[in-house]
């Protein structure tokens, strides 16, 4: 799939809100090192995931086949099993290991990805204050 269509550029990002709906981001596809990758941008903070991550978690929803707890955290914190944001850098999924690219800034996947997922009509997601899931559809 061509995903810069549907998630923007540098010049025309996707704004979406983080699951709670209180506050803004941006996505973007960009390049590094000759692949494709997603561009997460927070306030000044940048973030850089694996495209991959887009078709790998929604087939492990689809797996999972009922709401799975998303989960965020920093890199630095440790992860509750079975969450979202504790696939995303687990050894044993699809790429073994995490699927944030920029050291120190590699966690929140949990945070960032499931909006996007919406976007994208590949998952459903809660939109509470704390502890929201997410779907595959």
């Amino acid at each position: 799939m061509n995903y810069r269509e549907k998630i923007g550029t540098k010049e025309n990002p996707l704004v979406l809100k983080t699951p709670p709906l209180s506050s803004e981001f941006s996505m973007h596809v960009d390049e590094k090192e000759g692949q494709d990758i997603l561009v997460c941008t927070v306030g000044k903070t940048i973030l850089h995931y694996d495209i991959r991550s887009i078709e790998h978690l929604h087939k492990m929803l689809q797996e999972h086949g009922d709401w799975m707890l998303m989960g965020s955290k920093d890199e630095k914190a440790a992860t509750k099993e079975g969450t979202v944001e504790h696939w995303a850098r687990a050894s044993d999924n699809p790429i073994g290991g995490w699927y944030g690219l920029k050291k120190n800034y590699r966690g929140r996947f949990g945070m960032y990805m499931p909006p996007l997922m919406e976007h994208l009509g590949l998952a459903e997601i809660e939109h509470n204050k704390r502890n929201n899931r997410m779907r595959a559809l």
